[in-house]
């Protein structure tokens, strides 16, 4: 038994100086990873400092016409609110399709941004892994493999990122907005998530106490007419084997604006910029979808397990960019 000593915070900033100035200290908030972690001897924090009476709940609209979600708001409300349901579709869907109903009712939003790899090497306690015990060496580069990632890897690190609705705010360009010791600070989406290169076990740009205050999604009349599709061996509770979220625009059948992100496949939220880039101005045709997703999958650096990774991903992305322009979410 390790003993833990469990307080809860009054209020965020008093919660920020408590766990910054502990380094074995972190968050509890929803805790549907965190405790599995705890009890595998993954995670072995002296303290847990329960955040979940802050007042970092609920959505917000923006001037702009864009929302801020409260980093405690549950993905449950947060997938039920019309606001986001009528703006950003795509964060619904891929609210949806994560996890289980009776998980989405305890996790938070910053707790899925901030959740752990499912890699079995990294959560077995006891497999060489870079990120839970750095310099140990990947024990998925020569072990199984199948749902592990085929971009943004490195010779230290392999796993596949997890969250579904990351994949939709890379695709909307959210900022996250944190506050820590150095004051409010606010990330591009993008940079918050980092690739394994050679520090796989820095997966976040945030300083130890460093806490996830809200998502900002910024208004855009594109991401009105966002998908999320998800690819997985069940139909529920199941993590993706690829999935891509979203949002295209039209002007007289030519691509006028368009965002995708993959999911499933990479070892962070992967924003497809080489697939924008072919696609931007192209003809919304099955060919430029194939060409853009061949491109963005071009430098994928697939296992002997998961090879397959990279022509689904293909298909996915190819799918949601016909699924847009079919099913009369263009302008």
């Amino acid at each position: 038994m390790r003993p833990i000593t469990y307080s809860r915070a009054d209020d965020t900033a008093g919660a920020v100086t408590t766990v910054s100035a502990d380094p074995t200290s972190d968050y509890l908030a929803g805790g549907t990873t965190q405790i599995d972690l705890l009890r595998r001897n993954v995670l072995t924090p002296r303290r847990l400092v329960d955040i979940t009476g802050l007042p970092l709940t609920g959505v917000e609209e923006a001037p702009d016409g864009g929302l801020r979600i409260g980093a405690l708001a549950r993905m449950s409300e947060v997938a039920a609110s019309s606001l986001v349901r009528e703006r950003f579709p795509a964060v619904a869907e891929a609210l949806e399709a994560g996890a289980s109903p009776q998980l989405r009712h305890m996790a938070t939003m910053g707790g899925n941004l901030m959740q752990r790899v499912r890699c079995p090497y990294f959560r077995d306690a006891v497999s060489p892994c870079n990120k839970r015990d750095p310099g140990t060496g990947c024990s998925a580069v020569e072990g199984f493999s199948r749902g592990h990632a085929v971009l943004g890897t490195s010779a230290h690190c392999i796993a596949a990122h997890p969250s579904d609705v990351a994949v939709a705010l890379a695709a909307l360009d959210a900022r996250v907005h944190t506050l820590g010791r150095r004051g409010e600070q606010a990330y591009g989406i993008d940079d918050f998530f980092l690739t394994p290169a050679h520090t796989p076990h820095r997966e976040h740009p945030l300083e130890h106490g460093e806490l996830i205050t809200a998502i900002e999604l910024p208004s855009a009349p594109v991401a009105r007419r966002s998908v999320y599709l998800k690819v997985r061996d069940r139909a529920s509770y199941e993590f993706a084997l690829a999935s891509a979220a979203g949002a295209l625009s039209l002007v007289d059948g030519t691509i006028a604006d368009v965002r995708l992100a993959l999911g499933g496949v990479a070892t962070k939220p992967w924003r497809a910029h080489r697939a924008e880039g072919v696609l931007l101005g192209a003809p919304a045709t099955r060919d430029a979808f194939a060409e853009a997703a061949r491109v963005e999958l071009a430098d994928a650096h697939p296992t002997r397990d998961n090879a397959f990774k990279v022509d689904l991903a293909q298909r996915v992305a190819v799918r949601v960019l016909e699924t847009l322009t079919a099913n009369g979410r263009t302008s």
